[in-house]
């Protein structure tokens, strides 16, 4: 098995909902979805928004089986500046602020906000991990 991730699914209550928040972060939509479900396409890998009652259904579990679990989806950025200011970005679209943006033990700067669903998402700028030119995150940086 290669070491990739290929989709990313994240059950949402409100597909409509959903998508103004990622819509509202400047993402794009995947031309090309079917009907009920949103994409969008990332650096080697796309974000899916499906409704939780038809995750569950696809998976064969009853939706209380999903849960919310340990998960975080984390975005690098180039300077520190940046997760302040994609931070207030999420907090206009929608979001929860769960830790605001500030130096981190290891060097870092992080911030931590949850989507109107609640899935959590890191911000962070790692100045020991330089993003790729096309904005690719590598362990140890490019």
């Amino acid at each position: 098995m290669d070491q990739r991730v290929s989709l990313i699914t994240l059950g949402v209550t409100d597909l409509a909902d959903a998508a103004r928040f990622y819509d509202a972060l400047g993402w794009t939509r995947a031309d090309d979805a079917e009907p009920g479900i949103v994409a969008y396409d990332l650096i080697g890998q796309s974000l899916c928004l499906y409704p939780r009652e038809h995750l569950a259904k696809d998976i064969g579990i009853p939706v209380e089986a999903l849960g919310t679990g340990g998960t975080t989806l984390a975005y690098n950025v180039e300077t520190a500046a940046d997760v302040t200011r994609l931070t207030e970005l999420a907090l206009a679209a929608g979001a929860k602020v769960l830790r605001p943006a500030g130096k981190v033990f290891w060097g870092g700067t992080i911030s931590y906000i949850s989507d109107p669903d609640g899935h959590i998402w890191e911000f962070a700028h790692n100045p020991f991990s330089a993003l790729g030119p096309d904005g690719a995150f590598r362990w140890g940086g490019y």
